[in-house]
């Protein structure tokens, strides 16, 4: 966890509130330590810079959940409307 927090400018204390209120949940090692993915490093990083601003972070989890929302469902839509363009293959006789 140390290390995490190191990597996104944040403190333990902060990873374990995002933690608390849903945003992240790292895995376990086998030992019982926090192990980060990247996107969780990611999501963090995002949480801090609107902490940062000055926003509760309780407000903030909810932005940074609603712009990963927003983000996978604009990607949905441009896969659907490549498909919806793309001609259709021949039909096989």
């Amino acid at each position: 966890m140390g290390r995490a927090a190191e990597m996104t400018g944040t403190t333990p204390g902060f990873l374990r509130a995002l933690g608390e209120h849903r945003l992240i949940t790292p895995l376990r090692s086998s030992g019982g330590h926090r192990r980060y993915s990247r996107y969780q490093l990611r999501i963090a990083m995002r949480a801090r810079d609107l902490v940062d601003q000055g926003t509760p972070i309780e407000a903030a989890c909810r932005i940074v959940i609603l712009e990963d929302q927003l983000e996978e469902a604009l990607r949905l839509n441009e896969q659907l409307r490549r498909a919806q363009r793309s001609p259709e293959p021949p039909a096989q006789t």
